[in-house]
């Protein structure tokens, strides 16, 4: 009828769509088999360049045109400085003043061609990034221009972070370059922190902002302790920022992420790793640390005994995580001596075993959570109530039940063991896509008690001994139990953990 639209079946637009693509693959194969050619004859020429650029246009993430376009950029650049240098001249005595002259108008032009060669490739990344914004080649490319590029203008590159982050305010790839770009310009981390404060303002589901905070905030207001991941002070504010924002939106992960980043520990991934246990007898010695090392021969683990040292070595990894390992070095050891061990800036007093048996130990529990001043714990209870008022109207809420538990460990570790191991009991039940997860963390939480009482159970550090009602889904921490002598646990447990029970140190017949 005149006048309608006419529609296309299902049928005709699938031929159609698939015609489509019949024409952009033989499109690309051809193109592709160009560029190849040229390559392989070493014509990193115009014509390459411009090949690449119909491909890349269309489709971004296309490594190897991204690679030979480098080649070109290098290659033109190479033949640009060839030309910058001046003729060579034959006697010492000539005179040199026009060639002098022609030389120094030909620098700022041949840096004026450097510049459009840059230029090019970094106009070529901002349309391709219209086309992908999240394109790992592009993004990649852009860095590498402007790394060739020695006059480089890197506020205009953080013009251009905002303006990508007005597209789209959660890319993360342009908040990762937004980081590469601010360390270059220099841009104080104060002003970066006001800049994420104004994006969560305007959507508090912005996790890369929430991220991006939370690698600002230690720079600035740095715990000297480090057992924070920043001062209380600042860390009471941004609590009460983050309470704000989880509870619009109670179903949004962003806020409690950041909030669980908040309750957690200070310390750092990047230091060196700390003994956790050590047990030294006639015949060799293990040790435990608190964070995998891949040669612990490198630490220079020293033994002092008065003015007697004994470099402990080699050692050998006793498990996969490289955690645990033995040597078995002998000495000869002193029971009326004292002995101290160093590791690194660690000078630990090491103890007698009991019941006068030859040889000594150490031992220091995982940390379970960091004390505070009374103004942060105050800060912490009123958070724990409101989440516990909020989940009186929402009892399955996921998030709430999470930070809860959290919050119960960060104010009393112990009293609160049995009510925060409840909640992740719930948890499995009301996320049960993550129930490995809750009861592996439920793991851990239950043998951080138990290390920490284990100095005052009897027949420390020689035999350690779980409760029959006490259920395992893993067991985490395993490298603090090398020092014992035997493992008491129920056969059912020691069944379902199979091969994760660590061997003791009287099975390791050191």
């Amino acid at each position: 009828m005149h006048g309608r639209v006419k529609v296309r079946t299902t049928e005709e637009e699938r031929e159609r769509k698939r015609k489509e693509q019949a024409l952009k693959v033989r499109a690309y194969r051809a193109a592709m088999g160009k560029i190849q050619a040229k390559r392989a004859a070493g014509e990193l020429d115009n014509e390459m360049l411009g090949l690449t650029v119909q491909i890349l246009q269309r489709n971004p993430d296309v490594s190897t045109l991204w690679n030979i376009r480098r080649e070109c950029v290098l290659e033109k650049l190479s033949r640009l400085s060839k030309e910058d240098e001046p003729p060579q001249l034959e006697q010492a005595g000539d005179q040199v003043e026009p060639e002098e002259k022609s030389t120094k108008e030909a620098v700022p032009q041949q840096e004026d061609k450097a510049q459009a060669v840059f230029s090019c490739e970094l106009d070529l990344t901002e349309q391709c990034l219209m086309v992908n914004p999240k394109s790992y080649n592009a993004w990649h490319h852009r860095c590498w221009t402007l790394e060739q590029n020695p006059q480089a203008d890197w506020q205009r590159e953080l013009h251009l972070c905002n303006k990508y982050l007005k597209f789209d305010e959660r890319n993360f790839h342009t908040w990762d370059y937004r980081r590469y770009v601010t360390a270059k310009a220099g841009v104080p981390a104060s002003q970066e922190l006001d800049f994420c404060t104004e994006k969560i303002k305007v959507n508090f589901s912005n996790y890369s902002s929430w991220h991006h905070r939370s690698l600002l905030l230690p720079e600035l207001y740095p715990n000297e302790q480090r057992d924070r991941p920043m001062s209380e002070e600042k860390l009471q504010q941004e609590l009460e920022m983050v309470l704000t924002a989880a509870f619009t939106d109670p179903n949004d992960s962003s806020a409690w992420f950041y909030q669980r980043w908040l309750l957690g520990s200070g310390a750092q991934l990047d230091r060196a790793p700390r003994i956790a246990a050590f047990r030294l007898g006639s015949t060799g010695a293990v040790i435990a640390l608190d964070k995998p090392t891949p040669d612990l021969d490198e630490l220079n683990i020293e033994l002092v005994a008065g003015e007697q040292k004994v470099l402990l070595s080699p050692w050998l990894p006793l498990d996969n995580a490289k955690t645990t390992w033995e040597s078995k070095s002998t000495f000869d050891y002193q029971k009326n001596s004292k002995y101290t061990l160093k590791l690194s800036d660690q000078e630990l007093n090491l103890l007698p075993l009991p019941d006068s048996e030859d040889g000594i130990f150490y031992f220091a529990p995982p940390h379970a959570a960091a004390s505070c001043s009374q103004e942060l714990l105050a800060e912490l209870k009123t958070q724990l109530q409101s989440c516990l008022d909020l989940l009186e109207y929402e009892p399955d809420s996921k998030w709430t039940l999470l930070t809860s538990a959290l919050l119960m460990r960060a104010i009393d570790v112990s009293g609160n063991h049995t009510k925060s191991l409840e909640h992740l009991a719930k948890l499995e039940k009301v996320d049960a896509l993550r129930e490995g997860y809750y009861k592996d963390l439920a793991a851990r939480w239950t043998l951080e008690l138990e290390l920490a009482n284990w100095p005052q159970a009897p027949g420390f550090p020689k035999t350690f001994e779980l409760a029959d009602e006490v259920a395992l889904a893993s067991l985490p921490y395993g490298q603090y139990l090398v020092i014992a002598d035997e493992l008491k646990m129920a056969a059912k447990l020691r069944e379902e953990l199979g091969n994760r029970v660590p061997k003791t140190f009287s099975e390791l017949k050191l």
